[in-house]
């Protein structure tokens, strides 16, 4: 399916579009392609898109002081990804954005995006869905990095998004989970041999 018709069909999930609606919605993303460990964006650069990723895989993250990679964003086919902090406020970003595999994405600016939300309520209504659920995705997230033992972490995860361990490498998955690579490999050893 093209990526305008995906869009479109995403979007149609949460509000109603006619068709001129739909073509105006469509019409301002634009069809990308990224190598693998090619970046999306960097820290420094002001992050101008929003991406809905078509194939592939990508990951968000910072580097620490001790320069190991911290994961704080997975996106598979029909998820967004971005530096939400940079783009929305339309300053420097602090991620990496990266494909971890071969990409297609289809960006939409955030010009675009505001200019969408002025000339449509519908659109506007949108947005705001998404970035509802981006928050409410975060805080749980957030509570369950505290609440849970790394194991309970684990188990949610795979349960949650088992087709993530066939996008993602292993020390990318430990790092977005909060643990090392190692201790990763031990609580998935420990759950194979039971």
């Amino acid at each position: 399916m093209p990526g305008q018709e995906r869009i479109i069909q995403y979007a149609q999930k949460l509000v109603p579009l006619t068709l001129e609606e739909a073509d105006l919605f469509s019409s301002v993303f634009k069809e990308k392609r990224f190598k693998k460990r090619q970046f999306l964006i960097q820290p420094g650069f002001v992050d101008k898109y929003k991406y809905f990723v078509l194939k592939g895989a990508i990951k968000a993250y910072v580097i620490d002081q001790q320069g190991q990679e911290i994961t704080v964003q997975l996106a598979i086919e029909d998820w967004w990804i971005s530096d939400y902090n940079s783009y929305i406020h339309q300053q420097p970003a602090s991620l990496f954005v990266e494909a971890v595999e071969d990409s297609e994405v289809l960006e939409i600016s955030y010009e675009d995006e505001q200019y969408l939300k002025t000339v449509n309520p519908r659109f506007e209504t949108f947005f705001r869905i998404m970035a509802e659920r981006g928050a409410a995705f975060l805080q749980r997230r957030f509570i369950l990095s505290i609440t849970q033992t790394a194991a309970e972490r684990y188990d949610q995860f795979i349960a949650a998004y088992p087709q993530l361990l066939a996008k993602f490498p292993q020390y990318v998955i430990a790092s977005y989970l909060g643990m090392t690579t190692q201790f990763f490999s031990r609580i998935r050893n420990n759950k194979a041999g039971k």
